[in-house]
């Protein structure tokens, strides 16, 4: 009995506190009737300890029921929702360590009001199922906590990028795929093949997908360079980092578990890291913050320079300017469209020392249009009736409307390559603070556009705004009820 799991030891646990707690008996007198110590017994009920046979029969006189009734797992009424909780993999999936969290915290929160935590559980379930909130979304979101915890940095990462490149002789800023390709050969013994994935309609929607029995990684033919670059790296840092619980195949899709999201990112951040250096990406920084004026041609060559896709490059600037500036009150949103629809949806947010107004937006609504997020995308939608497309940049002053923040937000502009695909927008925001007004000179060019936004369109009460695409129904829903609710405290004497 003394080799129960983890979840059986913390049922046992909990059912020894409900029926000590009934019998209305103390650890200390508990201790004396079962003639085991205080301590022992409150080892016991966090779950950390199951006691042996003797033990066992000692217990169950001290608490006046029989062996098999203490030890079966079948729960009592008070514990039903609990001993449910415990019987899915809901604690297992929880990344606690990740958040400095002991799952014995969280047991113990558990045993002091189990019907009431059961009934919260219960809740965030049913929710999970009327929104469809799907398992991979609560790794991703606790993935995107992870990071915000660290301020999206990770001195071993950058270490670790800076060991691989020195030990295989790589030129900081001159790492390509040819070069990757070659360490994964001589290394590792990983034939990479840029054709047998192709000859697969099944699988046009990988970037890439590895046979590790065969070692050898199939990668989409006639891959940009710089998306092959990152997809190379990937598979160099799961070689090098020692990375098992993985993914084979790239983007990451439906999860099974919080680990391979984890170390998905890690290999992701390894390859940035190889490709930019964080030396190289904080000088480039440096200087065009210090300049006195916006310059979009000077952003979008300082951007090229690194030869990665522009994602890349701003998630490189949520990585550094928080660890190399100290400027981390700052947010990243990725917005999609389908080529010619205009219609606009977030899919990847990221915020950095606290919940800034740009957040995503998963509901049927539409996102404000006069963020630049939205309105350089819808540019581009126009370019494209002319038989024209281009990436590029812009730099835009926004105020949250009903507050007094401000923030800096560059986004851009890149265009699908046909029109299967989708044209998205990366923005990089950041709270207009006295340190950046400091540090960032040209946002105080005159020539950056001003702009009050809202998040959605239904919610918003700018009322001259020509760039709302549907009425405010929801804030008209939401002050029609709240007159209703005036007049009837009014007519009660309330």
């Amino acid at each position: 009995m003394g080799t129960k799991n983890q979840y059986e030891r913390i049922l046992f646990g909990l059912k020894v506190k409900n029926l000590r707690v009934e019998r209305g008996m103390s650890f200390s007198e508990l201790s004396k009737t079962s003639k085991m110590s205080v301590s022992y017994l409150n080892e016991i009920e966090k779950g950390k300890k199951f006691p042996k046979p003797e033990k066992l029969r000692s217990l169950a006189e001290a608490l006046s029921v029989e062996v098999p009734d203490l030890v079966s797992l079948e729960p009592n009424a008070a514990l039903m929702p609990v001993a449910e909780l415990l019987k899915s993999d809901f604690l297992s999936e929880l990344p606690l360590n990740l958040f400095g969290i002991e799952l014995q915290k969280v047991v113990e929160m558990i045993a002091n009001a189990p019907k009431r935590v059961g009934a919260f559980i219960s809740t965030l379930v049913e929710l999970s199922k009327n929104y469809a909130l799907q398992e991979e979304n609560f790794y991703f979101g606790a993935m995107r906590a992870y990071q915000e915890m660290h301020f999206n940095y990770f001195k071993e990462l950058e270490l670790k990028a800076d060991e691989l490149m020195k030990q295989h002789k790589l030129k900081r800023g001159k790492v390509g795929s040819g070069d990757l390709e070659a360490v994964l050969s001589r290394e590792y013994g990983i034939l990479v093949d840029d054709e047998e994935l192709s000859a697969h309609p099944e699988l046009n929607s990988l970037l890439s997908l590895y046979l590790p029995e065969k070692k050898i990684l199939l990668v989409r033919a006639g891959l940009d360079e710089r998306l092959k670059t990152l997809t190379l790296g990937r598979e160099v840092a799961y070689q090098f980092l020692q990375l098992r619980d993985r993914s084979y195949f790239t983007p990451l899709r439906n999860p099974r578990s919080f680990d391979p999201v984890l170390n998905h990112f890690k290999v992701t951040y390894f390859s940035g890291a190889l490709v930019m250096h964080r030396e190289d990406v904080a000088k480039g920084v440096e200087d065009f913050c210090n300049r006195e004026t916006w310059d979009e041609k000077a952003f979008l060559e300082i951007m090229d320079s690194f030869n990665i896709t522009p994602e890349l490059y701003f998630h490189r600037l949520t990585q550094i300017m928080p660890h190399s500036f100290k400027l981390n009150q700052l947010f990243f949103i990725r917005v999609r469209t389908e080529p010619l629809t205009y219609k606009y949806a977030i899919d990847k947010v990221l915020h950095l020392n606290q919940s800034h107004h740009a957040v995503s937006n998963k509901i049927a609504e539409h996102y404000c249009r006069r963020w630049n997020s939205v309105q350089i995308l819808s540019e581009l939608q126009e370019l494209r009736k002319k038989g024209k497309t281009r990436t590029t940049a812009r730099a835009q002053m926004i105020r949250y409307h009903g507050t007094e923040d401000d923030y800096l937000v560059i986004s851009v502009a890149i265009p699908a390559k046909s029109i299967k695909e989708k044209d998205i927008s990366v923005t990089f925001g950041i709270l207009m603070t006295e340190s950046v007004k400091r540090t960032v000179k040209f946002a105080a060019d005159p020539k950056i556009a001003f702009k009050e936004v809202g998040k959605t369109c239904e919610r918003c009460p700018i009322t001259d705004c020509k760039e709302r695409a549907t009425p405010p129904s929801v804030l008209e829903r939401k002050t029609a009820w709240q007159a209703t609710e005036d007049k009837m405290r009014e007519m009660l004497g309330a």
